[in-house]
């Protein structure tokens, strides 16, 4: 009877052991060191995710590349991504969803005061646009086109990342930046300083609605993997959009709070961010109700090369709220 008991407990306690494993493991939101990442930071915090991760962990990646690898390799399992780069990933049969958008756009042409106010002023001068065939440049591109221009008219000089942009826009050997937010506030503050002021000449969110009478571009949003679904559940996904929502509440109400929080994460001044902050046409949307905005992205990146959303228009399952 004893050893009876002896097994029939073990056996329990082996079953229960990877349910405990999953229940340990921490919840990590990854996302780039710009804005829509305070929203993660602000969100960790909420009591709400308690139920479905003992801990939550916001980091940071700093380039596309880091972010694909992380995501391939299924490291990354709730990460902040260009929406393309979700539409991309998720057509390749990668186990990844976009569960929300958490940007309308805050790309910006960021140049010395008067001296652009179009695309065309831009025509023959040196332009710095950072992460080459990714989301800044695509958008780039598109709206040159829109305006009646080729990206041949410029001389376009590609960074490996914004603060390198910036530099070379600092250092006077560029004539304008394609910046996001925050480095488009942190260089505009800096030249200030300088007594060389620069100015945000072209917001590319304007020229999108322009351009497709569309107001919003859905830039960015929060991806979820299959490896998320998972550990969390979909109880726990929806748990995190309502965070995320009152996050959004959080850092509009208060910006250099959550800011003062993240600086030390994103290796950036908490003022800076929180400057930043109104700038971002940050919001929370969940992905079913951004898909006609999402849908008029795709197509109008697919327009140059179909593979950049990885050949088609992404399916219901792609939308994970």
């Amino acid at each position: 009877m004893l050893d009876r008991r002896r097994f029939l407990a073990t056996s329990a306690a082996t079953i229960a052991l990877p349910h405990l494993a999953r229940a340990a493991e921490p919840l990590v939101l990854w996302g780039p060191p710009a804005t829509p990442g305070l929203l993660l930071v602000a969100a960790a915090k909420d009591p709400a995710l308690k139920p479905f991760a003992d801990s939550v962990e916001v980091r940071i990646w700093r380039t596309p590349d880091e972010m694909r690898a992380g995501v391939a390799s299924g490291g990354m399992k709730a990460v902040v991504v260009p929406s393309y780069v979700a539409a991309n990933l998720h057509n390749r049969g990668l186990g990844i969803r976009l569960a929300n958008v958490l940007t309308h756009g805050l790309l910006q042409v960021v140049a010395p005061a008067g001296t652009v106010s179009a695309l065309a002023d831009l025509k023959g001068k040196r332009v710095a646009v950072p992460f080459k065939n990714d989301m800044p440049d695509f958008l780039f591109r598109r709206m040159l086109v829109a305006q009646g221009l080729k990206p041949e008219d410029l001389n376009i000089d590609y960074s490996g990342t914004p603060p390198e942009a910036v530099q070379l826009l600092l250092g006077g050997r560029v004539d304008a930046a394609l910046l996001s937010e925050p480095a488009s506030s942190g260089v505009i503050m800096m030249s200030g300083l300088r007594g060389r002021p620069l100015e945000r000449a072209v917001d590319l969110r304007k020229l999108w609605a322009t351009a497709t009478g569309r107001p919003n571009l859905p830039q960015a949003g929060l991806a979820v993997t299959d490896g998320l679904t998972k550990q969390i559940g979909a109880a726990g996904i929806a748990a995190l959009q309502r965070a995320l929502e009152t996050a959004l509440g959080a850092v509009a109400a208060d910006p250099s709070a959550v800011a003062y929080e993240a600086g030390t994460l994103f290796q950036l001044p908490a003022p800076l961010l929180a400057l930043a902050v109104p700038e971002s046409n940050l919001v929370v949307q969940p992905a079913s109700a951004a898909r006609p905005d999402l849908e008029a992205l795709f197509t109008a990146l697919a327009s140059d090369d179909p593979r950049i959303i990885g050949g088609k228009l992404p399916g219901d399952g792609f939308y994970a709220l």
